[in-house]
């Protein structure tokens, strides 16, 4: 008798155990975490710009004067033709024109795939699947300083209109490099944000960025691409070293918001 009571008596434990085991994977679940899985957790309110701007399609697509790799059987320097517009500089002014170029094929040995290189017969900035736009010269904003480092702003005007850039970010360190205009100051920054206002209105976000690797933003160009009599933006933004990326912005009334970006291509080089 006495040792059928120890043994219920040991069943109970175990049954206690498990019921309390099952209670805690329980309110893991409820929480929509697991413990191994918590290091992975990332602030939803934070990443939502990241992720907005990964996933918003281009209004129509860009190309680079540079070199394209086949992928998939296929290759973007496809994509060009003759209908496409070149924005070019000539003598420090800039034009919309008919795309003139070729296509040189190539190989690549450190991917180990076929390439086509689009070489164009002018000096091209970006080549723009959009008939919509007007050919000839357009107005153009010179600029001295081509990067915006957090803290700082810079200031332009345009047909009476003042414009205001100014930076955010994480400066985790500072280095003297040596570039083709001198020694400059180079920055390793992480999670940047660009924000624009006109005529000292409120400011709206439109360019951000989590990390780098040995890159920043370049400003490229700023002008009147679509001839609405507001400023455009072009802007270098590799993520990555063995990256080029180019962002084009176009003056927009959507949302009351002053720039909206509707064009992105980013171009791999690594092995």
């Amino acid at each position: 008798m006495t040792k059928i009571f120890y043994l219920l008596f040991l069943l109970l434990i175990c049954c206690t155990k498990e019921s309390d085991k099952v209670t805690a994977v329980s309110s893991l679940d409820t929480a929509g975490i697991s413990v191994e899985d918590t290091a992975k957790v990332v602030e939803p309110s934070y990443i939502a710009p990241e992720i907005e701007e990964q996933i918003t399609k281009n209004d129509f697509d860009i190309l680079l004067p540079t070199r394209y790799r086949d992928w998939e059987e296929r290759n973007s320097a496809d994509d060009l033709t003759e209908k496409w517009i070149d924005l070019y500089e000539k003598d420090g002014k800039y034009f919309l024109g008919k795309a003139d170029y070729r296509i040189v094929k190539g190989f690549d040995e450190c991917s180990g795939d076929s390439t086509k290189t689009i070489q164009s017969k002018n000096k091209t900035l970006i080549l723009l699947e959009n008939d919509n736009l007007k050919l000839g010269e357009i107005q153009s904003v010179k600029f001295v300083k081509n990067k915006i480092w957090p803290t700082e702003k810079m200031s332009f005007r345009f047909n009476d209109v003042d414009y205001s850039l100014r930076a955010e970010g994480k400066v985790l360190s500072s280095e003297r490099v040596h570039t083709d205009h001198g020694i400059e100051i180079f920055q390793n920054v992480e999670d940047y944000r660009l924000y624009i206002s006109a005529n000292e209105g409120p400011e709206h976000l439109f360019l951000n960025q989590k990390s780098f690797n040995d890159t920043f933003v370049e400003l490229l160009f700023i002008g009147d691409i679509d001839r609405d009599g507001k400023l455009d933006f072009i802007f270098g933004a590799n993520r990555d070293y063995e990256e080029e990326r180019v962002l084009l912005y176009l003056s927009s009334d959507e949302e009351g918001k002053t720039m909206k970006k509707v064009s992105e291509i980013a171009v791999q080089f690594d092995c």
